[in-house]
Parts: C-alpha cells; structure tokens; sequence
C-alpha cells in the first residue's frame, strides 16, 4: 500500500507521535418539554463546566452525537441545535443538556442518554446562501446544498428567514424556482405508486371554506382514477383538508396503510406529515408563514415538491382571484399561472390550472365541524348544501376526470355531477372513512355562540377572507374542532340592519371574546347599495 508525507509514523512510539484529539464533553439528554416547531433547539445551565470551557453562548450552534466525538462524525446519530442557556435548574441541571421536542423526536434516543456536544461546522452551503442574500442568481447545485442543509437542520431560523427574505426580495427566474423544486422533492420520501395515471388536484389556499378536495377525491375515486390526497394542517388559516377530514375520520396514517386504502379504493384523504414528503417544505413554511412572505417562485416550489414527491403525475390547480385572496388581480394570476405550467413542464407533471372566484368564502361553514357538515350535506344531495362549494367541487372534479384518456374535453363535468347525484360519491367517500377509522363520535359545535348583526340595511357588495379567517381563529378553530363561523349571507344578499350576518360558535369564554372583540371592529362584510354588487367571476 502506498503512503503520503502526510500519514503517521509507523514503529515504536508511533501512538505517542500522533496527536491526541481531546473527546469532547459528553452530558445526559434530558427531555424538555418546549415545541420550538420546525427548530432543533439544545438547553445548557449557565453552571455547566463546558460553556465556559468549550466557549459555548447563547444562540450558537452545537453538534449533539451518540457514541461519537461530535462534529457530525458519530457513529450513532447527530443533530444539529440553536443553544439556549438557562439558570434554572428545573429546566436543565449543569451536568445536564436539554432536548426540545423536536430536538429530541430527531435524535431518537431515551432520556439519560450520554451525548457528545461540540461546536458546529457552518452549512457547506452558506456561501451559496450569502451570494443569495446578495441577490445573485443560484445554480441546480448550489439549491441542492441549500435544500440539504435545511433538512438536517443546519440553518437557524435567522438563517432560514434570511433565505426566505432574500428569495422573495431578488424574485427567483423560472429556472431557479425550477432547481429549488427539484432539490426540495428529492430529500424524503419519494412515492411510487406503480401506476400510468396518478391525479391530484389543490389550491394556492387564502378562501376559507374551501374544502373541494374533500368532495372531488370522492368523485374521481367513484369514476376509478388513483387520487391519493394527502393534505396538510391548518397552520394560519382555521381549517385545512386534513383538520376538517379528521372530524370524520383517522387522518395520521402509517404510510403502508395508506397506500393500502388508495389502491384498493382509488383515493384516500390523509395528512400528509406522516409520509415525510418535502420536509424542506415544512421547514420554510414554519418560516414564511410568520413572516407573511409567500413570494411566487417559493409558492410554486413548496406546491410543486410536494406533488412530485407524492408521485403525482396529473394535477389541477385552483388559483382564486379576488381582492382579499392571495392573488388580486388577473395579471398577477395570469403570470403565476405561466410559471406553475412551465415548472410543472420541467418537472414532468401534466397540470391543468384554474383560475377561480376568490370574492368570498366557499361554502357557508369556516372551521372543522362546520366545513365537515357542509362537505357531508353536499355529498348526500341534501337541499340545504351549499351550492356554491358543490358547483365548485363538480368544476374541479370534472377537469381531473378529463385527464382519463377516455373522456373527451368538455364531458368531465356531466361525469361528476351523474357520480355525485346517484349518489356514489356519497358511498366512496362512507368507504374512505370506514377504511381510515370511522370517528365514534363526531364532535359538537362550540358550546358558546354569539351572532354578529349587520350594521344597516343593504346588499352584501363584499366579503374580507381573511377577517372572516381570523374571527374563526380567534374562535378556537382549528385546535377546536367545533369552533369557527356559521355564514348566513354572501355577495348580493339582501339585509336589514340588526338581522345576523353570521354565527361565531367557541368552546371557551376567551376565544369567544377574542373573536367578538374583533369583530366589533370590522365584521368582514361590507353593505353598500345594490348597483356596487361586484359582477360575477368568470372561470378560466
């Protein structure tokens, strides 16, 4: 074997002419209650010998190992952590390091556990990172690094937001937003599900009560196409489709039985953490969403990985326009539009984009129980479903219907409204639920409800999204699945003064007043005079 200059003596006294790498300080692993979502953050006592020692402070950046020497060169597994430093030592003793949740959900181990602590290496790709900042335009390779150093939880939220800040600040060029979707859909699970024709269908989100998906799986799944949806939480908003689903049935499914349930019954409606699909994704949200930046190119690649690493191969995407939905005007949909088609050309899926009626909430229910009910009323045919969420839903399924090469354009439609009026959308969707574990009993509503009276006589001539939304945060929703807000009235209703435009329903005293207090200050409808009703939304 040859040797190099640089390798160590060999013969007597070898072992003392190599030098000796001190081991870094080991502390016992301690459990500390704190969700620090989407953050790996590691606790040290102010006592603690190493932190002056070793030059530990506050907010740096640590390597915790098992059965290794730190630096992320372990032999069991290592982590990366934001420090905190505490001085009380009910939180963390000095011989101790504390663990968040997620901290200690990552690493995997038992508490008591002896880790190995030592300064970290900064990400391999903050200079990539700083030419960002700089408003420099990235390679494939350089969002690789990035994306990579996101999912091991290398960047602190400092660093992460900065990323977030400088994507949105220097707009990404198709190309880039193109990178980051395939870096993002290549870390994690990546489905396969075996099949020539895979469909999905989603929505960009901002229109409370939209729960479409919930109606058109149902719908396509009855026709025989393989839709397996898998959804994510509410985050901002009072409800997403896993939430309001979960009010009907078991969502967080293994992923074994998931595939199970789609293959057998052509669809499912699970949420979406369980399958470990683009956790980058999960990581920039926890992100953005504080921040409020949901820049274009970042839409389209948190959308976009997601499918793709869902073995998507078929997609139709609602866009809703309206003036307090996240898209505002034609041109600013138009544009997006251009660049979910050529991402998704790209990226190898066939995808259908619609441009929707954002004015107002679908359906008449924002929250779990009550978009459940409005979900259950459409399915069942019953008279009093909203008729806006099922034309919606029938629109949306009938565009995912024609992507069978055996329905010719403009049928979908027809195929959809005959499977949801005989009534097998109704019998699919009994046979989803009982597969994922059929809720005993679904909860009530709120056990507390006020109503929220319009201020003069009138004609509803607009409706505030995201007003009606925090009113239903306020309320409880979706961390109560009961609570939220029942609508009475939409656009071009007819109201006199004192006559409820909507019921708040709450679990607790506080949220009911945290609601009513909000909306006391602005109700979300706005009553002017018949002829400033807005003119109804075409469909593209």
């Amino acid at each position: 074997m040859s040797t190099s200059s640089r390798e160590a003596p060999e013969g007597p006294g070898a072992d003392r002419a190599r030098p000796v790498t001190p081991a870094p300080p080991r502390l016992s692993a301690v459990r500390v209650g704190i969700d620090t979502f989407k953050e790996n953050v590691a606790f040290l006592h102010r006592d603690c010998s190493i932190v002056d020692a070793e030059g530990f402070q506050a907010l740096s950046k640590v390597d915790l190992s098992v059965n290794g020497n730190g630096n992320g060169s372990a032999n069991g597994r290592t982590i990366s952590a934001v420090l905190n430093v505490v001085d009380d030592e009910r939180i963390v003793g000095p011989d101790e390091i504390g663990l968040s949740e997620q901290a200690f959900a990552q690493l995997g181990v038992p508490e008591g556990t002896e880790l190995a602590i030592a300064h970290a290496e900064p990400p391999a790709s903050m200079h990539a990172l700083r030419r960002k900042i700089g408003g420099e335009r990235l390679a494939a390779d350089e969002y690789l690094a990035i994306v990579r150093d996101i999912v091991h939880r290398r960047y602190s939220k400092i660093e992460l937001a900065a990323f977030v800040v400088a994507s949105a600040q220097f707009e990404l060029d198709r190309d880039e937003v193109v990178y980051l979707t395939e870096a993002m859909a290549s870390f994690g699970r990546r489905l396969d599900w075996r099949e020539r024709l895979v469909v999905d269908k989603h929505c960009i989100g901002g229109i409370p009560g939209n729960r479409t998906s919930m109606l058109v799986v149902p719908i396509v799944a009855a026709h025989g196409m393989l839709i397996p949806k898998t959804s994510s939480r509410a985050i901002t908003s009072p409800a997403g489709t896993a939430d309001t689903m979960e009010v009907l049935a078991d969502v967080d499914l293994p992923f074994d039985r998931m595939a199970s349930i789609a293959h057998s019954l052509r669809g499912c409606l699970a949420w979406g953490g369980r399958a470990e699909l683009s956790p980058a994704d999960d990581v920039l949200i926890a992100v953005e969403r504080p921040l409020s930046i949901d820049s274009p190119g970042q839409m389209v690649a948190s959308i976009l990985s997601k499918k793709l690493a869902a073995g998507s191969t078929h997609l139709v995407l609602d866009i809703p326009l309206g003036p307090s939905a996240k898209v505002r005007s034609m041109t600013e949909a138009q544009r997006l539009k251009k660049l979910f088609e050529y991402v998704a050309r790209h990226v190898g899926i066939t995808l259908d984009v619609v441009i929707t009626d954002g004015r107002q909430p679908i359906g008449r229910g924002i929250g779990p129980m009550l978009e459940a009910r409005d979900v259950m009323q459409v399915l069942e045919n019953d008279p009093q479903g909203p008729p806006d969420l099922r034309q919606k839903s029938l629109r949306l399924a009938g565009r995912v219907i024609e992507f069978d090469p055996d329905v010719r354009g403009g049928e979908g439609f027809a195929i959809a409204r005959d499977i949801l009026d005989s009534g097998r959308a109704l019998h699919k969707m009994n046979e989803i639920i009982d597969a994922q574990g059929r809720r005993e009993q679904a909860p009530g509503l709120g056990r507390l409800s006020m109503e929220v009276n319009a201020p003069r006589d009138g004609v509803v001539v607009g409706v505030d999204n995201l007003q009606l939304a925090r009113i239903a945060r306020l309320a409880g929703a979706p961390r109560v699945k009961g609570a939220g807000v029942d609508l009475f009235h939409a656009i071009g209703s007819l109201v006199s003064a004192g006559q409820p435009l909507y019921r708040i329903h709450a679990d607790y005293p506080a949220d009911l007043s945290f609601a009513s207090r909000l909306a006391a200050r602005s109700t979300g409808f706005e009553i002017g005079a018949g002829d400033a009703v807005p003119k109804a939304f075409g469909e593209f």
